[in-house]
C-alpha cells in the first residue's frame, strides 16, 4: 500500500506536520518580499501610464499585484517569494494550482487585503488551524505547504 497523502489529498497534518512546521513565518517573509516586488514593478510602469498612474497608484499596485499573483501561482505554484522561501500552494487534491484555482486564489486574496477584518481572520486562521490556512484557502480548499524535496 503507498502513501497517497502527496498526491490524493493535501498532507494530513497529524501524520505529516513536516509540510506545515514554519510555514507561517516563512509565508510572511514571502508576503513582504512580493509586496516590495509588486511595488517596484508598479513604479516602474507608472512611465507607461504618462505618470498619470500616480494619481490611481494604488489601484496600479493591485492590478500589478493581481497579474504577478496569477501568472507566477498558475506557473509554478507559488509566487517567487514563495519559491525563495521554500513554500508552495496547493489545491485540495494535493496537486499544484491550475491557472483558474491561482486566479481565484488570488482574487480572494486581494479582496482580503482590501478589507482589513478579512484579512484579520485570514491570520487568525493561519495562527489557529492544523494546516495554517488562510480564509481563502479555507474557501477554496488549498494550503501552503513546505515545497516537497
Amino acid at each position: 500500500m503507498t502513501d497517497q497523502s502527496y498526491t490524493a489529498a493535501l498532507p494530513d497534518p497529524a501524520r505529516r506536520p513536516d509540510f506545515y512546521a514554519g510555514v507561517n513565518g516563512r509565508r510572511l517573509l514571502a508576503w513582504i518580499g512580493d509586496g516590495i516586488a509588486t511595488l517596484l514593478l508598479s513604479c516602474l510602469a507608472l512611465p507607461f501610464t504618462a505618470f498619470v498612474g500616480i494619481f490611481f497608484f494604488g489601484a496600479l499596485w493591485m492590478g500589478v499585484s493581481f497579474f504577478y499573483r496569477w501568472l507566477t501561482i498558475a506557473a509554478f505554484s507559488a509566487t517567487p517569494g514563495m519559491a525563495f522561501w521554500g513554500i508552495q500552494l496547493r489545491e485540495a487534491d494535493g496537486g499544484r494550482m491550475s491557472t483558474g484555482t491561482a486566479a481565484v486564489h488570488t482574487l480572494g486574496y486581494l479582496v482580503s487585503v482590501a478589507a482589513a477584518p478579512l484579512q484579520l481572520i485570514s491570520v487568525v486562521l493561519m495562527i489557529a488551524t492544523d494546516r495554517k490556512q488562510g480564509l481563502t484557502d479555507h474557501l477554496i480548499g488549498t494550503a501552503a505547504i513546505n515545497r516537497p524535496a
